[in-house]
This record gives C-alpha cells, structure tokens and sequence, in this order.
C-alpha cells in the first residue's frame, strides 16, 4: 500500500462535520451544497394603473396638494408669443417691404418667381447707383399671398405623408450647412409654392442685391440682423421676408382658409403643418431665429381649438421647434399629456415623432424654470410607458439616459427645503414610474450601467426619503433590475446603498409594497454577491430593522383560502417571505450566520413561522423558514440558539417531512443532516423510525434528494447501534444502485456514498455484504477508479474540467480507501455464509 492509503486506512467512520484544516474550494462547493445553501424567490407583482392619472388611487399625496389631471384648454389660454430673443442692441425694421409676385396670366399653374431683391436702402439716402427695374405685377403690399393654383394644392395634400421633417431635438440648431437646396431638391422634400435656393448657408433670389459705392467699414444699416454692407449679413432680413412671402405665407393662408371639419379638412392641415414644419427646418428657421415667428405662433395656436387629437399633435410638434417658453410651453405639454389619457390615441404617438420633441423639453439645462411643464411632459411619457408596443420606441428616441440625467438634475439642485422642491418631487413620481416600466426591455438596462443610473437612483431615495411615492417607484424599479445579474452587481457596488435601504425600511415599516420590494433586492445582493452580505451585515441597526419588520409582519393578515381555492401568499405573507430569504441568505457570511445562530429571537421568529403555518397553505414561506433554519444549524459553536433547541427543531423537521410537498422532504432532509451530527438528534431519527423515510428517498432517483438522504445516513452508519437497523431496511443495495446509477453524473454524491459504504463495513464486511453486493462494489469502485474511463460520461470540456476536479478531490480518496478495505476482506467475504 502507498503512504496515503496506509494514511487513509484508519478504522474510523466518516462525519459530515466541517473540517477544521484549511478547506478547499472543492470542499467549500460541497458545504455549501449540503448546507449553506443560497434561496431564490419570485419577484414581486408589478400593479398597473387602471386609469391614467398623474398620481394614481394608491398615491400618498393628497388631491388639494398635487396638480390636476384633467383641466380644459383653448386657444386663448395660449399668450402672444415672444420674438426672437433680444441682441442687446435695438435694430431699426426695414424701410422696404417685398412684393409678392404672382404666376404670369399665359401659365396659371406655373410657380411664381422670386421677386428681385430692393435696393441698398443707404443708396437712397446717398441718391447714388442705379434704381433697380420694377417687377411687372405684384399684389399690394400688405394685401395676402395669391394662393397656389388648385394642382398644386392637390399635390402638396397627396404627398404629405412623404414630406421630410427636421430632427426634433435640433430645433433649428443645426443650420444647414455646406450644401446647396434648389428648386428641384426642395420639391422632393417639401412642396413649394415657389423657388427656393439655398446658396452656402443663405436663401437668395434670382437676383442679387446691387453693389454699394462705399466701404462698408464707413457705414451701416440700421435693419434687423444687418450688423455691415460687406457681406451676406445684409441679405438675411431680405432673404427671410422673401423666403416668408413665397413660401411660408401661402402655407399659412391654406391653415386659415381650408375647411376645418371632417377627416378630410384635417388631414389638409395635418399635411400642411407638416410642410411648414419642413420648409421651416431647411431654411434654419426653427427655434427663436425666425424673425416673424409671433405671427407663426399666433396661426398655429388658432388651430388648437379644431379640437382634433391628430392635428394637436403635429400642432404640439412643430410649436415645440419653435422654442416658445413660459406658458405656452406649459399649455403645449398639458394639451399633448390630456390627449395621451386616452389609451385610444397611443396609436397616434406611433406615427408621431411628438416623443423626441417631449424627452428634448426634459433635456433642457434649467427644466426647473418649466417645472410644470416638464411635470406633464413626463406624465405623458408615463402613460405611453404603460403601452408596450411603445417601449422601444420611448427608449430608442433616448428615453433612459435623459430620465436618469433629470434625475439626478433634480436630486442634485432641489435640496430638501428648497423653493422646487414640491415639484421635484411630482416629477420624480412620474419619471420613476416611466423608468419602472421601460427596464421591462433589455435594450433599456444597459444605460443603467454606463449612466450612472443606480448612483442616481440611490440618491433620489436618499434626498426624498419621506416621499413615499417617489421611493415606491424607485424601489419596483430596483427590484426588478436587480434580477439580472449584471445590474445586480453594479447595484452592489454603490457606495451608501445598504445605508439607504436601511433608512427606508425603518422609516416606513409599514407601507408593505416599498417593503416588500426592498427586502426583494436585498435578497437579490446578499444570494449573487459576497461581499454584498458583509457589507449589508456591516451596515449600523441592519439587524435589528430586519428582526423589527419580521416580528411586524410575522401576524397572519388574510383568512384561510376557501374550498377549492389554489393557495397563495398574503400581501403579509409576501414580505415574511423574502425577509427570510434575506436572513437565510445573509447567514452564508460566517460572521453573520455565526451571530444570527446565537440570537434567540432570531430563532424564536423562524421557528415560530415552522410552528404556526402550515406547508399546504404557504409553501414558499414554510420552505424559506426551513432554509434559513437550515443555514444556521451549520454553525455548531457553543452559543448557538439552534444548537440549544436542536430537539424542538428536530420535531419541526419532521412534520415537515412528513408532508405532502416534495420540496419540504427536500428541506427537512437537509437540516437533519446538519442537526444529525447530534447524538442527541440521531436517537430522535432512530426513535420516531425517520431513518426508514430516508433509506426510501435514495429511489428517488434525484441527485439532489439522494445528496441530502445520504449526508443524514453517513452520520447514522457512525453510531454501532444504528447499522443494524440501517441494514434491515435494505441501505446496502439501495446504496449500491445509486452509485451504479447517479455515480458518473455526481462525484460528490459518488464520494457521499461511498463514505457511507465505508461507515457500514465498521463492524466487518462479512456483517454488511453478501457475495452478490461485493462483487458488485467492487466492479463500480475498479470501474470508477480509472481515469481513462471517467471521460466517456462527459462529453464538454467545461463539464469535463469541473468533474474532474470532483473526482480528484471528493470521490477518488475516498473510493480508493473502500476498495482497499474490501479487497483486503474479500475471502472471508466469499466463504460459506
């Protein structure tokens, strides 16, 4: 015999105890199996609005102390528009006003030319160069725009739903730049009612303004936007009235005189207010640089009371563009939020680029002086949220980042006491509800990761702590990001987070939908991270809030189901369930598992859900009791409570195994195979007969079932006065089956039943095994043993690496010390019995 079989030949049985050398990760894998063992649960029901409400039924905010959601607007409600933003210096209007030409009589439905640009207004003064030709007919100035003829009309209304539409967020910021637009582009884009040419960055005419006699260094022009005579600056006022008189006045003659009732007349002004949005955006016209833009305004706002949602929102986007401010923006974004209340008009938002335009007003650097409106801008996006087929278009227009950016905006300037702070708050409710709803895509979680979305999230909880319904939101939103592995390790790592949880569940013990999610995401950290459980174990008054929410919710809050009623959690019920399954995942800390052992009330609450409710009416909750019993039954010092009560807790186990659920036997099995190591606890098997149960488990055919059965029997095969009994009811040769039948998949549980094989041969093989078992025995061990053989029964390389390393370190020393032993009785063994 080698050195190490010699050392391993020693005449002693095998105890599943923890080994007080320095374990390895092998032997910590099978700890945890057998012992410690992380518990799942499912994740909270996520409740949606039946009705759309800024704030819903369930809100803590009283009706009197938050905005309304239904309110009627007009357009009088609308104020007259602001101009284009001052310079700081005051420029005088043009002294001339263009003509608008008209189509020549020989061609009524041939364009109309841009009129020729007026002379130098200076060289009036100076009576110097040469007076431009007149053009031959125009209308009188201030008379309307001739409209377009009749085919044109009809082709502009036939290629509406084609026409281009400028990026909302731009709103005119990106002017465009480095390309020419002529005639022929324009028609392809947008239908025009005459030339329009864009040269460079500018709109011309035909003809070109004349030259002036003197430097422009010596003179200016007091017209608006003209600054010199040296260059193109001169021409914007003229370009713009020219471009406004041929193109823009005509489109909004056609608003003002095309019928307004029926599906016919609104889809004309659908179109048309789609032309002007285009039109508008390829001059650089949108936002404030449009030098009539109030007149702009004051033609769209008459529009509103059409009363039609469509038109509204084509309305809401092209006002949007343009920059309007103070009320009118409010009133905007009110009218866009009162026509997304209705579930019926969310098909109106899909064929509508309206939600780029509304996640652009949150993007604004001070959204705090729109307050209000950014508050219903947000509601609309919360009810659009609630419609999953436009999630991915709410998160592909960049729903996520914007809303955490706001986030942390608000968090960051609206300190508590603060004058915005109230209206922080009633935006942070509808921007959290948004967010819980969009991380239902997996396209919308990354941005949590490389957003600083959880910081974020973090400190809107820590900021607005007393605001139960902001924390709510955030929390439905934690619990359900918290399920993916990834963001469950970014959450993690936020400094202060356990802090915060903390705070909360001890500031509203008794709002159970905050709770309940909150102990849902710590379960989460403590089962899929380390360090999690040290440092929420860490974390001051930890403890006793946790024992403080189970002694609050352990009381039964609901009847009994009925007859024929299908059994299920309590809303109570819910919240002891993941609350144990903090504890139980928390106790696979030593330090922590070590400290929840030893304190009684601890115990005394687990126990005390083992005694009061049945595994037939709450499952889940019996079986989470029993995993967090389990858990700290593994930890044996002296000071243990579990230790102290390990009888009442035996009888506990064996109810439950006794029971009609699989996954009770399951959980019963494994604490008694903790509690076995007892001398005291295996009497008790012995004396209420529950080793004939667990010889009868290892047909299940479960490795996980066999596992847990065997680790009891290996500790009962070490006590002399158990083997016979053990023997009786068969154990060697259901033994043997399961080696011969799980043994390949599982060289943990081949090892486990081997240690047991080695436990019953303590009083002489000749005792145990007949003929027929030893041959046997000895086939698997000879079989098993060899290492060019083991590789058949896995075919990946991963599987094969980790099997490997199972059979090396659990079964081979193990199996090589029984063969020894047998092989050395083998005569005695095959003599006359």
């Amino acid at each position: 015999m080698s050195s190490v079989e010699k050392k391993c030949d020693k005449r002693e049985p095998f105890y599943l105890s923890p080994c007080p050398k320095s374990k390895t990760s092998a032997e910590i894998i099978n700890e945890a199996r057998r012992s410690l063992r992380v518990v799942s649960t499912r994740r909270p029901f996520t409740p949606k609005d039946d009705q759309r409400h800024l704030f819903g039924q369930s809100s803590s905010r009283t009706a009197d102390g938050r905005p309304p959601s239904a309110f009627s607007l007009y357009a009088r409600h609308f104020e007259e528009p602001d101009s284009r933003p001052g310079s700081g210096k005051r420029l005088s209007p043009l002294e001339h006003k263009p003509k608008l030409p008209v189509a020549p009589d020989d061609d009524p439905d041939a364009p109309p030319g841009l009129p020729r640009p007026p002379p130098d207004p200076l060289q009036h003064r100076r009576g110097s160069g040469s007076r431009p030709r007149p053009l031959k007919s125009a209308p009188p100035t201030g008379r309307p725009p001739a409209r377009p003829s009749e085919i044109h009309m009809k082709r502009r209304a036939s290629d509406s739903a084609e026409l281009c539409r400028p990026a909302p967020c731009g709103d005119g910021n990106a002017p465009l730049k480095g390309r020419s637009l002529t005639r022929a582009q324009s028609q392809g884009d947008c239908e025009t009612s005459g030339p329009l040419r864009l040269v460079g960055e500018r709109l011309s005419s035909r003809t070109s303004c004349p030259a002036t006699a003197e430097s422009p260094a010596k003179s200016s022009v007091p017209a608006q936007g003209a600054t010199d005579l040296g260059g193109g600056e001169v021409k914007d006022p003229l370009e713009e009235s020219v471009f406004w008189e041929t193109q823009i006045a005509p489109l909004l003659q056609q608003l003002e005189s095309d019928p307004q009732d029926g599906a016919a007349g609104v889809e004309r002004l659908c179109g048309a207010c789609r032309r002007l949005h285009c039109m508008l955006g390829q001059a650089d016209l949108l936002g404030r640089r449009c030098g009539r833009r109030g007149v702009l305004l004051r033609a769209l706002f008459r529009l509103i009371d059409v009363g039609s949602a469509r038109l509204t929102l084509e309305l809401a986007e092209l006002i949007l563009a343009l920059s309007v401010s103070g009320n009118n923006l409010l009133n905007i974004c009110k009218l866009v939020f009162k026509i997304s209340r209705s579930e019926n008009n969310d098909t109106l938002f899909q064929n509508n680029s309206i939600v780029d335009s509304l996640v652009c007003v949150l993007r604004s650097e001070d959204v705090l002086s729109a307050a209000e409106a950014a508050l219903y801008c947000m509601g609309t996006l919360k009810f659009l949220s609630g419609n999953r087929a436009l999630l991915r278009a709410l998160v592909a227009a960049g729903c996520v980042p914007a809303l955490l950016r706001l986030a942390g905006g608000l968090t960051r300037d609206a300190p508590p006491g603060h004058a915005h702070f109230t209206i922080s708050g009633h935006i942070l409710v509808q921007l959290t509800a948004t967010l819980r709803n969009l991380v239902d895509l997996p396209e919308a979680r990354p941005p949590f990761l490389s957003n600083q979305g959880f910081p974020a999230l973090c400190a809107v909880l820590r900021h607005h702590h007393g605001d139960k319904d902001v924390c709510t939101n955030a929390a439905r939103i934690l619990s359900k990001l918290s399920s993916y592995s990834e963001c469950c390790t970014a959450l993690a790592s936020v400094p202060g987070c356990y802090g915060v949880f903390i705070e909360l569940l001890r500031k509203h013990q008794k709002k159970q939908d905050l709770v309940l999610r909150l102990v849902f995401t710590l379960g989460n950290l403590t089962a899929k991270n380390a360090d999690a459980r040290e440092r929420l174990w860490a974390e001051p008054g930890a403890l006793d809030t946790l024992l403080g929410l189970f002694l609050s919710y352990r009381g039964p809050d609901a009847p009994p189901p009925g007859p024929g009623d299908p059994p299920r959690p309590s809303e109570r019920e819910d919240v002891l369930i993941k609350l144990i399954r903090v504890l139980a995942n928390l106790s696979i800390h030593p330090a922590a598992g070590t400290a929840l052992a030893a304190d009684a009330q601890c115990v005394e609450l687990l126990l005390s859900v083992l005694e009061l409710r049945a595994v037939e009416d709450c499952e889940e909750l019996v079986i989470n009791a029993a995993a967090a019993v389990n858990n700290l039954s593994f930890y044996r010092e002296e000071g243990s409570s579990v230790r102290a009560r390990e009888l009442a807790v035996a009888q506990l186990m064996l109810q439950l195994l006794l029971s009609r659920s699989r996954a009770g036997m399951l959980e019963a099995t494994r604490v008694f195979g903790n509690l076995s190591q007892s001398r005291t606890v295996r009497d008790f098997i012995l004396q209420h007969k529950v080793h004939q149960f667990l010889v009868t488990l290892l047909d299940s055919k479960s490795p996980d079932v066999c596992f847990s059965a065997c680790g009891v029997l290996v500790n009962l095969t070490a006590d002399r006065d158990k083997r016979a009994p053990l023997r009786e009811e068969g154990l060697i040769q259901k033994l043997l089956e399961c080696l011969r039948d799980l043994g390949p998949e599982d060289w943990q549980l081949a090892g486990l039943l081997c240690q047991t094989l080695w436990n019953s041969t303590e009083d002489g093989a000749a005792l145990c095994y007949n003929e027929q078992e030893t041959a046997s025995l000895l086939h698997l061990l000879t079989l098993y043993l060899d290492e060019d053989v083991i590789h058949q029964w896995h075919a990946g390389e991963d599987v094969r690496e980790v099997q490997r390393a199972c059979w090396e370190l659990e079964f081979l020393p193990v199996a090589q010390r029984l063969r020894s032993r047998i092989q050395s009785l083998q005569e005695p063994l095959g003599g006359p019995s």
